[in-house]
């Protein structure tokens, strides 16, 4: 998905769209993501293992003070790896000032930094994070598979339903909710239903470009088949050109032997001189 996307996309209000997304976050977080040091910081890296060594940074942060938890960083490989390529396509073909995917990460070290002095806030982020890599490992395999109207309207959707998502559990872990309250964290009606409609829209998206593959490979095996097919003319063609230069080798060999034979006929006899005794 990392093409460039049609300039007509159906998607050409997307800084509209992703404007009113992080409206919403702050509204519910009380932090404006786009003037936080750590988006500036982000959007500084030029790829996504620059921003991925950034997270990282953050994940470790969060561990200082409680035991280390591979499943904390895990879920970031291909979560940043499918958004990069998202906000990549996304911004290419629409112009944006802004990488929506550096915004998002953001998040979620703001998340992380809310999370930091809450207890029993691991738990609840090790459910989420593993949810939503489940989500993004489907369509790691997809990401250089060019994105049509209909799937980009999908990566609107996937990158705004991500933002909703950290919103909320940024919101729910500031309050300083009991250790029972943030264990439940993922079961809550609001975050259940961003993460049902978060997977729901990553199966569409897998289905579609699966759909675009399948395309692409039987429009290759139609052209090949073209091709083979003028190959197979050209063979012909130089096949006949041989024979008949075959032919035209033969008849110029026989008029070679019957001009021989005529110089041999037209030669005068050499007359014999007889001796008189």
């Amino acid at each position: 998905m990392s093409k460039t996307l049609p300039a007509t996309t159906s998607c050409s209000n997307f800084q509209s769209v992703f404007n009113a997304a992080l409206k919403a976050y702050e509204k519910q977080t009380k932090k404006d993501l786009l003037a936080h040091p750590l988006a500036a910081q982000l959007q500084a890296c030029k790829s996504p293992g620059a921003i991925l060594e950034v997270l990282h940074e953050k994940v470790q942060e969060f561990d200082q003070s409680q035991n280390e938890d591979e499943r904390l960083a895990r879920w970031l490989n291909p979560t940043v790896n499918v958004l990069c390529a998202f906000s990549a396509a996304l911004g290419e073909g629409v112009g944006l000032v802004f990488s929506p995917a550096k915004v998002i990460f953001a998040g979620v070290g703001v998340l992380l930094l809310a999370a930091k002095d809450v207890a029993a806030s691991r738990d609840a982020l090790v459910d989420l994070f593993e949810r939503i890599e489940n989500f993004f490992k489907r369509l790691e395999m997809y990401i250089e598979v060019p994105p049509t109207t209909a799937m980009t309207d999908i990566i609107v959707k996937i990158m705004v339903e991500v933002l909703s998502i950290l919103a909320i559990a940024t919101k729910e872990i500031k309050q300083g909710r009991t250790k029972k309250y943030i264990k439940k964290l993922v079961g809550r009606t609001d975050i259940e239903d961003a993460l049902t409609r978060l997977d729901k829209l990553t199966h569409e998206e897998a289905r579609m470009a699966t759909a675009q593959v399948l395309k692409a490979t039987h429009e290759l095996g139609v052209n090949v088949n073209v091709v083979d097919n003028k190959v197979q003319g050209v063979n012909d063609k130089v096949k006949i050109l041989i024979d008949d230069s075959k032919d035209a080798k033969a008849i110029m060999q026989q008029t070679a032997n019957k001009l021989d034979e005529e110089k041999r006929s037209l030669c005068p006899i050499t007359p014999r001189v007889c001796s008189l005794e």
